[in-house]
């Protein structure tokens, strides 16, 4: 034994490895006691000290052990022996194999290189060295102290997340403060969001995920199984995931959604207690999926889809149904398990990697949905669905591609209660442009912290222009894939139309503002046409959910043959100001029936009732590192009322913390202030971020670009 090399300490360089690997971001390299963060399919440099003498070539055997969870196996990729070669390292041939190469020797210690295998699991490694001779058996092991993660390398063309645009990887890797859409389709803004994803929580909490939803460990160097477990676990609803989504505006015993600003309070808080986290939406989810995505190492972006539809019955149509006397019905009679709806914007992620599992042409982006809202496979978990496949209507693809093709392009179809009909309700309406209106994420390598410059319309990358005969042929063939939507597609619209119905979209209005819903009617017959016809206003949630009725109208009146009429509903302010929920999303909806031809037509809108943004005041927009810099942040109370408990919370990463400011209560059309001191501890170009929360307004927001600069002293 004592001719055999003993080990006495093993230097991975996590700082100096991390450049070249595109870690060197992540806090944990940094700490006193340094976690090394490398990427599978990239070399990387140890060194190995040894007690009394040095390596001897034509002797000594070394061999590195790296072990991969809590039943480490060869057989199953999570145990690697990797023996050192001693002849000088070289490019390895095959980057799906492990391997390691003496590089240098001096004195007491070897330099070795090592490449992990580029379809090696992705997390938490350790790492033993054994040393041996070759003319014995006997075998010295050391333990390096620290475990090893080992992320995707989207830079590694073997990889199967490679991205060929390398400079995207700035972007969607790299990139730790975004915007998520959010508001509906005539108001919608980037909300500002910190992602986060180098904060040393990050990724022990990704591995705590894991754990928790007992994600099979050999599997976790697979990106098309690992995205689809993420979906599942970013929520709740299965193996008690991240965060818990709520949409009732009920949130006393968490935190409302509105309230985060970014993704490692969240990622922070599920760590330390093990605990779902309360509360999320889809954008929360997204913003937590694009966190995870990234410090794992798969390229990831956020998606909004402003007018989305979730269709509960495969149907690839949203159906709303009427009763004879022109009522709204609030359930859905084909379907008892649920019913469709419309949110007025709905957001999940994309992720890029190849897909060996579908023919040729559909790798590159794929959609996955972290919010709970229809179960595959029995959990709720959504994707990656190839984009590709999603524009061409394949449903027969994996995974939940038909889902995906409703939400962004479903027909949105209007039923009167008709006996005389074999499904008991007549088509009165249908609507081929109305879902899917606008699909948004951030423009790569800008960002404009006062406006929505840096937004990218990527709608053509998940369909065809609408009205198209590719769009149509798309989704015709997708509706041939499911015989669910073929029993709604063939059915005919039974009704003479000879009046022309058109509901005035409302963009936005300034909270306090009156509103009018306006419909213009054109009788295009020769004969006067009776119209019976009801018009209301409520104030919805954005999932679409009604809250609570605002005003509504009825009446009946004649049109002249060869005439136009306006109907005309006006809303006050002290109208809806109490009514208002979270986000203040209103609907507008009008209804219609010809006694002359029985034509019965419906209509509805979404719109926001706007709210003031947050200000910032900082001398010359400078921080100096280390030093303390006082931020001022305003904005104008639009209520005539007083605003309670309330908050304001700042962000920014590598900048600061999560700061929360309590101010007073704020007096009807008051100016709202607050300030905090902040110092920042890296130099360069940074985001702050604000959000402002109290009982009777909240989702106040607003971002700024600051410069910190090194202190001159």
């Amino acid at each position: 034994m004592a001719n055999i090399l003993e080990t006495v300490s093993i230097d991975l360089y996590p700082l100096d490895n991390a450049g070249p690997h595109r870690t060197d971001k992540f806090e944990m390299v940094h700490e006193e006691t340094p976690t090394p963060v490398l990427r599978r399919g990239q070399n990387f440099n140890i060194q190995v000290r040894f007690k009394q003498r040095s390596f001897q070539k034509d002797k000594d055997v070394i061999r590195l052990i790296f072990n991969f969870g809590s039943r480490p196996m060869t057989t199953k990729g999570t145990k690697a022996f990797v023996r050192v070669d001693p002849k000088a390292p070289g490019a390895s041939a095959d980057r799906k194999q492990w391997y390691a190469g003496l590089k240098s020797v001096e004195r007491d210690t070897a330099t070795i290189e090592v490449l992990a295998s580029v379809t090696c699991p992705v997390g938490n490694w350790k790492l033993q060295v054994e040393t041996g001779t070759i003319s014995s058996n006997e075998k010295r092991i050391f333990d390096y102290s620290s475990e090893i993660y080992i992320l995707f390398n989207p830079w590694c063309c073997e990889d199967l997340v490679f991205m060929p645009e390398e400079r995207n990887l700035d972007e969607y890797v790299l990139t730790d403060v975004g915007k998520i859409w959010v508001g509906p389709y005539g108001s919608s803004r980037g909300r500002e969001w910190v992602f986060g994803q180098f904060d040393k929580s990050v990724l022990p909490a990704a591995m705590l995920m894991f754990q928790k939803g007992g994600y099979p460990e050999f599997n976790r160097g697979d990106p098309i199984r690992l995205t689809r477990f993420i979906s599942k676990m970013v929520n709740s609803n299965d193996d008690d995931g991240i965060l818990v989504g709520r949409w009732d505006g009920n949130y006393e015993d968490g935190t409302a959604p509105s309230t985060w600003s970014g993704s490692v309070p969240i990622l922070e808080e599920f760590l330390q207690t093990g605990d779902s986290v309360c509360y999320g939406q889809c954008w929360v989810f997204s913003g937590v999926t694009t966190t995870i995505c990234r410090a794992l190492g798969i390229p990831s972006r956020v998606v909004s889809n402003l007018v989305s539809a979730h269709d509960a019955n495969a149907s690839l149509s949203v159906d709303k149904y009427l009763d004879a006397n022109n009522e709204e019905l609030d359930f859905d009679p084909n379907n008892p398990m649920g019913e469709d709806s419309i949110w007025n914007y709905h957001v999940w992620n994309d992720v890029y990697m190849a897909r060996p599992d579908l023919p040729t042409g559909y790798g590159g982006w794929q959609a996955i949905d972290a919010t709970p809202q229809e179960t595959s496979d029995g959990v709720y978990q959504c994707g990656p669905s190839s984009l590709e496949a999603i524009k061409k209507g394949q449903v027969g693809f994996n995974y939940d591609v038909a889902f995906m093709i409703a939400s962004v392009n479903a027909d949105l179809m209007r039923w009167k209660e008709d006996p005389n009909s074999p499904m008991g309700y007549s088509r009165i309406y249908s609507n081929k442009y109305h879902i899917g209106r606008i699909i948004l994420s951030k423009q790569p390598f800008f960002y404009d912290p006062n406006g929505d410059k840096d937004r990218q319309d990527i709608t053509n990358e998940y369909k065809a222009k609408e009205g198209t005969q590719a769009e149509r042929v798309s989704l015709m063939n997708a509706v041939r894939g499911l015989q669910t939507a073929q029993s709604f597609f063939d059915v005919p619209a039974d009704a003479k139309n000879d009046v022309d119905f058109d509901l005035i979209d409302l963009d936005k209005i300034k909270i306090g503002e009156d509103f009018d819903i306006v419909v213009n009617i054109k009788n295009k017959s020769n004969e006067v046409r009776n119209i019976r016809a009801v018009m209301s206003a409520s104030s919805v949630f954005y999932t679409g959910v009604k809250a609570q009725l605002i005003k509504k109208a009825e009446g009946s009146f004649s049109v002249p043959p060869n005439q136009s009429e306006i109907m005309r509903l006006t809303v006050a302010a002290d109208d809806y100001l109490t009514k208002m929920v979270e986000y203040c999303i209103m609907k507008i909806f009008a209804v219609a029936t010809v006694d002359e031809t029985k034509q019965t037509w419906a209509d509805e809108d979404d719109f926001q009732v706007v709210k003031p943004t947050i200000n910032f005041n900082i001398p010359n927009k400078t921080f100096t590192v280390n030093k303390p810099t006082r931020v001022l942040l305003t904005f104008e109370n639009p209520l005539k009322k007083r605003l309670n408990n309330c908050t304001f919370n700042i962000s920014g990463p590598t900048l600061m913390k999560n700061i929360t400011v309590s101010i007073a209560p704020v007096q009807p059309l008051g100016r709202v202030q607050a300030q905090a001191d902040i110092v920042a501890k890296t130099e360069g170009e940074q985001k702050l971020i604000a959000t402002f929360t109290s009982t009777e307004l909240n989702d106040v927001t607003g971002s700024v670009k600051i410069e910190v600069i090194e202190d001159e002293e």
